[in-house]
């Protein structure tokens, strides 16, 4: 498993323009998207009269689909050597889909833009993380995946807190909140197309033929495969950030407020991503994921054995803390782990594996929770922390002395 090897200030050079560009892009289509989300529910419920079975069966499928598509969108960055061109058709697609959400007549046409917009997330998504790597100078390939992660994450905590602000002043007119959200949406395009430049490819790139191939995927090398085996593990830890609000709601927040906790968290989440991926770059980035896999656990902990709000919502702080110090750094080892074309297919694979997970966790966790309640879902939850902790101490332990 790679490690970062740590760079004196004077020798860090600075993060590129591009890399902010990107962080801005994925700001104002997060915004955009959680404007809508974030009300899309209630609206499917009370307004179109959908059942929440069907409303849960809708974002399943949406989000299996942009796990899926991701897997083959980055073996074609690979392939073409054209990451921004994918990028662009994955943000261009979410963007065109925002008018369909208050131009619609009835849920067909809501699911059929759910639908093309979690297609659209698939395209972009491990082209866009692949591009950073190719941007990003290496001494700084940590903070530069914290600055857009940070970025992102502003985004998706801003959209909610967004549409309740325009829901009060629009009287609930959920349309008009709707169209509110396609402004930031062709924002997000228009900084994409003017502002990242892709690097030329070095002379003697070798592009991958068909990067799914078992050929190719070998070449991804051991390093890659044991970041991908931690990255499961983990996220098996951290079920859906759903049972973070059931759990506010049992302990009594009014409903109409239990949005604040993903506020809470994503604020979180927001404030750490970037100093922890500034960290990874001067330290061993493996020891930052352990710290992260440890503010899980605590999380789980706070959030199992939580009387009173004060100490919930400390637990959805560590949560969203846990996530700050975690995502940017497991992208900056993939980055670190694989051949620059394979990437794309790396990010892709990387990304349909921890879906899957995160699926199988959220299952697991509903069952549990059904069955013993909330308390062991969480109690659980942190057990399988320590254990991806563990498999994280095997897999640096199996690869002694690497370095990125």
């Amino acid at each position: 498993m790679t490690t970062s090897t740590p760079v004196t200030p004077a020798a860090r050079p600075s993060i590129p323009r591009g890399i902010w560009a990107l962080g801005f892009v994925s700001m104002f289509m997060d915004v955009s998207s959680e404007m809508i989300h974030s009300l899309l529910p209630i609206y499917m419920v009370t307004v179109l009269g959908t059942s929440t079975l069907a409303v849960g069966i809708i974002e399943g499928i949406a989000e299996a689909t942009a796990s899926i598509v991701k897997v083959f969108s980055g073996a074609l960055s690979d392939r073409l050597g054209k990451r921004k061109l994918l990028a662009v058709v994955g943000y261009g697609l979410g963007a065109f889909t925002k008018p369909v959400f208050p131009m619609a007549g009835g849920l067909e046409a809501l699911v059929g833009a759910r639908f093309v917009d979690r297609v659209g997330k698939g395209i972009r998504g491990a082209p866009r993380d692949a591009l950073v790597a190719d941007l990003a100078p290496p001494e700084v390939r940590g903070a530069s995946y914290g600055l857009r992660q940070s970025l992102d994450t502003i985004g998706a905590f801003s959209g909610p807190l967004l549409a309740v602000a325009l829901m009060w002043l629009f009287a609930n007119d959920f349309q008009a909140v709707f169209w509110v959200a396609v402004i930031p949406a062709f924002l997000s395009v228009a900084i994409l197309m003017a502002g990242v430049q892709e690097p030329a490819h070095p002379a003697g790139r070798r592009p991958a033929r068909i990067p799914l191939r078992r050929r190719e995927l070998a070449q991804l090398g051991h390093p890659y495969w044991m970041v991908v085996a931690v990255a499961a593990v983990f996220t098996l830890a951290r079920f859906s950030e759903a049972f973070l609000l059931l759990r506010a709601q049992e302990l009594g927040v009014p409903a109409f407020s239990i949005p604040l906790v993903l506020v809470l968290m994503g604020l979180a989440y927001s404030v750490s991503s970037y100093p922890a991926g500034v960290l990874s770059d001067r330290m061993d980035r493996t020891r930052l994921l352990g710290a992260g896999m440890v503010l899980l656990a605590l999380a789980d902990i706070a959030l199992a054995l939580a009387s009173n709000l004060a100490v919930a919502a400390v637990g959805v702080v560590l949560w969203g803390l846990h996530m700050g110090f975690t995502q940017g750094v497991i992208a900056a080892l993939v980055a670190d782990a694989s051949p620059k074309e394979l990437r794309g297919t790396a990010f892709g694979v990387l990304n349909l594996v921890t879906g899957v997970a995160l699926l199988l966790a959220s299952v697991a966790a509903g069952g549990l929770w059904e069955a013993f309640g909330s308390a062991a879902t969480f109690l659980v939850g942190a057990g399988l922390a320590v254990a991806s902790l563990v498999v994280l101490g095997l897999a640096r332990s199996a690869r002694p002395g690497t370095s990125a």
